[in-house]
């Protein structure tokens, strides 16, 4: 997995060392709710915000966010992603975001996933709250990983 860390003989935080692991193609997918009202989530789909095509600007901040992960979350590996999926769909309590990310490496691209949905859905928010300022975002998890030395894991 991504960013597993440990201390070394001083007691100091360092990345795990994956240089002895074979390349190995994997892939992940995560996902997440941001729950609101039927009408902010009505006025997403349209595309009809002020701040404009919510849903675009909301996958795209999702893969750019992927792609830096290894910046934003202490001690991950640099990755080069083969791969970086954002889906917002329409769910009955508001919208539903899915990520996939893939590479072929020697870790494994669960913290890039995770790292999509999650800024996907605060693009979300920060593009409707001043539609709708109780949305909450939750149910942030993996839902599924192939690849590496554990295989395949699926929620």
């Amino acid at each position: 997995m991504t960013g597993l860390t440990h201390l070394d003989a001083e007691g100091r935080a360092r990345m795990v060392d994956v240089s002895g692991k074979p390349d190995t193609a994997r892939e992940a997918v995560a996902a997440a709710r941001v729950r609101m009202s039927p009408v902010t989530r009505d006025l997403a789909l349209s595309g009809g915000a002020k701040k404009g095509d919510v849903i675009a600007a909301a996958e795209l901040a999702g893969i750019m966010a992927a792609k830096k992960t290894s910046e934003l979350i202490p001690l991950c590996h640099p990755l080069a992603l083969s791969k970086a999926e954002v889906r917002i769909e329409f769910a009955d309590d508001g919208l539903e975001v899915t990520a996939r990310v893939a590479t072929t490496g020697p870790t494994g691209v669960e913290m890039e996933a995770l790292t999509a949905v999650a800024v996907a859905c605060l693009t979300l928010y920060d593009m409707l709250k001043a539609v709708e300022r109780g949305m909450t975002i939750d149910a942030v998890r993996l839902l599924e990983k192939t690849g590496g030395a554990s295989g395949e894991w699926r929620r």
